[in-house]
């Protein structure tokens, strides 16, 4: 029983007497946050993630593609469009999609990037920080 008694005042001195690791905020850097694709606007269903990643890549430059040359090159004018549209080959009209995609994606990266930031500085309102 004093055997005992003496472990338990040995471990309770060793737990109060061993520092405590303070607590610090750490900022977490834009670039270290994870990504996951469900996060994403687009549809990717369990198990077919790169098939779907696949069709997304093939389609989506490719509409947006015709949709620039629509309104923009043609003015919105269909018998010009089609046209246009014989004498362009699907691989001219996918690449000015793509264009056109990964601008918008740098630029939404880029605006994400300075809203990350603004929100981990937010002026007026210190992190708190013990002692």
């Amino acid at each position: 029983m004093i055997e005992n008694k003496v472990t338990q005042t040995s471990q309770a001195s060793q737990i109060h007497s061993s520092k405590a690791k303070p607590i610090r905020n750490k900022n977490q850097k834009f670039s270290q946050k994870d990504v996951e694709l469900s996060e994403t606007p687009l549809f990717f269903p369990e198990g077919f993630e790169k098939i779907f990643l696949a069709i997304y890549v093939i389609s989506l430059p490719y509409v947006m593609g015709l949709l620039f040359l629509f309104f923009v090159v043609a003015g919105s004018n269909a018998d010009r469009f089609l046209a246009m549209n014989k004498d362009s080959s699907f691989f001219l009209t996918w690449a000015i999609g793509y264009e056109i995609i990964a601008t918008l994606i740098l630029l939404w990266i880029l605006k994400m990037a300075i809203g990350f930031t603004y929100a981990s500085r937010k002026p007026g309102v210190k992190q708190f920080k013990r002692p």
